[in-house]
């Protein structure tokens, strides 16, 4: 090669690398620009949660339909229920999007009322009904549902009402402590008795992140989380069926195949056959028998298996977005109630989908806790579209966003669905909506 044509080589090359350099900087700038745009938390946390229900009904139509179609005669009886709950899904977000945040701080207390009056009805004969081991739901014919998932929920509400009371005095332990962790291991206490361990320790989980948020000491936080770890080890030798699974995930190898060990690896199973890009949707063979509760507490590794690599990793990438949206969201709120609420929703929602994952994968010992949203489930997915409806009205309640709806109106859906108009946080007074902890999440 001659020493012209090789200089003319090196330009190009140069041009090609300074093209494709100002093409990332021009997508990264356009990123930026999108996300600094007033009802940009709007549009995430909308697209999450349409991406994860819509993934969600396919999963679980391919993950049930063997074990459906063996036990009830129809392929998608199980996708019907599903959808059927979806249904009510809808109404409850539809409310959780338009009900004004001021009313339901006052609904808080009533709410979380009910839920523990609903956990102690579940608890007695005849009324509450006993699936696998748990006495646990409200049987309706073939329908049920569990308490449990909505007492989080008002758990949440009526905690951060309190703690933001007490955003003044939240560094004193006391002050901390009641009423919200003595009212915590009540409902604890009433989880453990049904018995359900991973509702527990997802309501402990709930508690701290209520804390945290709320500007609780961190040496307090500190022993509430090992007192809460050492509480949920316990608990978890005390019973045998839980003591074996702790034994089979602790010792792999030496753990019965066919016995304890048998559903966590069946699971890891059909995650090395998934590889790459997965055997094909609705081809996957753990299903078949093979995989207990594939559509529910194990649809992850149903997604490995017949999407492979990439739909695992897309499952990831939702979850890690709405991480980052409802942060964002709690950051940009002026309602401190709010800041709280969302924050504390988003956090127990990704921990319970990385705890799913995490013991699919064989990271973490089985809790039986659903992947929000996408695990077959009635109770678990209303009352997870009711907490996105939350988040909804959130975002649209960002000082920015009201500045600009205000202004230049509501988009044609949002007339459609009547939706009020956000209106501007204004404290009461100092006295009661003193100046945030250092460690506020609006930081």
């Amino acid at each position: 090669m001659s020493r012209a044509a090789g200089e003319k080589r090196g330009r190009t090359l140069q041009g090609v690398a300074a093209a494709a350099g100002s093409g990332t900087q021009g997508a990264v700038r356009r990123l930026r620009k999108w996300l600094r745009r007033p009802l940009t938390s709007l549009h995430l946390v909308l697209g999450v949660f349409g991406l994860l229900t819509l993934f969600g009904l396919v999963m679980v139509l391919s993950a049930s339909s063997v074990e459906a179609l063996s036990d009830g005669g129809s392929s998608y009886s199980v996708f019907t229920k599903q959808v059927m709950f979806c249904g009510v899904g809808l109404v409850l977000f539809y409310a959780g999007l338009r009900i004004p945040p001021r009313v339901l701080r006052a609904m808080a207390p009533l709410l979380l009322l009910v839920g523990v009056v609903a956990l102690v009805a579940v608890l007695i004969p005849g009324i509450g009904a006993e699936r696998g081991g748990s006495r646990s739901w409200f049987a309706f014919g073939s329908l049920s549902l569990q308490p449990s998932e909505a007492v989080k929920v008002a758990l949440t509400l009526w905690g951060a009402h309190v703690l933001v009371a007490r955003r003044a005095v939240m560094h004193r332990w006391k002050h901390a402590l009641s009423p919200v962790v003595p009212v915590t291991l009540l409902i604890c206490t009433l989880l453990v008795l049904q018995p359900d361990l991973g509702m527990t320790i997802s309501v402990g989980i709930v508690m701290i992140a209520m804390l945290y948020f709320g500007g609780a000491p961190m040496k307090l936080l500190a022993a509430l989380a090992g007192g809460g770890l050492l509480g949920a080890v316990t608990l978890g030798l005390t019973a045998g069926y839980r003591a074996s699974r702790i034994s089979a995930f602790l010792s792999p190898d030496t753990a019965d195949p066919l016995g304890p060990a048998y559903q966590a690896t069946q699971a890891l199973y059909s995650l090395a056959d998934g590889g790459l890009f997965g055997v094909g949707l609705g081809q996957g063979r753990a299903k078949w028998d093979y995989l207990p509760n594939a559509h529910n507490d194990f649809i992850f590794a149903i997604i490995g298996e017949e999407l492979g690599l990439v739909g695992a990793f897309a499952v990831l990438g939702l979850f890690a977005t709405l991480a980052y949206t409802g942060m964002r969201i709690s950051a940009r709120s002026a309602d401190p109630w709010l800041r709280i609420v969302v924050a504390t929703s988003t956090t127990w929602l990704v921990a319970q989908a990385s705890i799913n994952i995490g013991y699919v994968v064989g990271l973490l010992p089985v809790t039986g806790l659903q992947l929000p949203l996408i695990s077959s489930g009635g109770t678990s997915l209303v009352v997870t579209m009711f907490v996105f409806g939350l988040l909804t009205n959130a975002a649209r309640h960002e000082p920015e966003a009201v500045a600009v709806l205000r202004k230049h109106g509501q988009g044609r859906v949002a007339r459609i669905l009547r939706l009020p108009m956000p209106q501007p946080y204004r404290a009461a007074s100092s006295a009661t909506h003193p100046a945030p902890s250092p460690r506020s999440v609006a930081r």
